[in-house]
């Protein structure tokens, strides 16, 4: 994905580091630009949003205990499938 507008840090970057920076696992240079980039990117704004949806999901359908290495592993390639559909649209739109 890419909203097509020069960034510091690349939209696919931004995204491959997404879960990272949303469990606060990432160091401090690249959580500074993640935020950064997701400041002045509204297309990957949303993708974050979308993201932290389906984390939020996932803990409450998991209560306290982590999700289960399966589920997050099927979870993480339909995100990837989706984002891929989502890129050829968009790509087809312009």
């Amino acid at each position: 994905m890419s909203c097509g507008d020069p960034h510091e840090t690349p939209c696919s970057e931004v995204l491959e580091a997404v879960y990272l920076y949303l469990d606060g696992e990432d160091d401090a240079h690249t959580h500074e630009h993640v935020r950064i980039h997701l400041d002045e990117c509204a297309p990957c704004l949303r993708q974050y949003g979308l993201e932290q949806a389906v984390k939020s999901l996932v803990a409450r359908c998991c209560g306290s205990d982590p999700a289960p290495t399966d589920l997050r592993e099927r979870v993480l390639v339909r995100i990837q499938q989706v984002r891929l559909e989502i890129e050829n649209v968009e790509y087809r739109a312009e």
